[in-house]
């Protein structure tokens, strides 16, 4: 497979995976319902793990392209994006809830709209 072939394929599953957050968050309606039942618990979690392998897949197909695809898209902040996943990753325990609440209800459906212009763009 070209490495084309092979960036279609991870943008494809990325996409995928970020189709899943509005879905978990569509019940999510002030940062409170994500403690106040288990099931939102579940949700959080779920959705901070979504982003955990979407950050990661960026900062790889950033390094593989030496950033020309990411800089191709510049209305999405993808050092944050990718600092998110460090987050994620080494202090979970410190993430800003509050943060994920916001990003969930601001920054996703973005994000998937350029994603998905992003395979539909490498697809030509």
């Amino acid at each position: 497979m070209s490495d084309d072939g092979l960036l279609l394929e991870r943008l494809t599953q990325i996409f995928e995976a970020l189709e899943r957050i509005p879905r978990r968050f569509e019940n999510i309606t002030s940062l409170q319902d994500f403690y106040s039942t288990y099931s939102g618990l579940e949700h959080l979690d779920s959705i901070c793990m979504v982003l955990l392998a979407v950050g990661e897949s960026f900062k790889q197909i950033n390094q593989k392209t030496e950033g020309s695809l990411l800089g191709a898209y510049p209305q999405i902040p993808w050092q944050e994006i990718m600092g998110l996943r460090n987050i994620l990753a080494h202090v979970y325990f410190e993430v800003d809830e509050q943060q994920i609440y916001n990003i969930c209800r601001d920054n996703i459906p973005q994000l998937i709209k350029t994603v998905r212009q992003m395979i539909q763009d490498l697809d030509n």
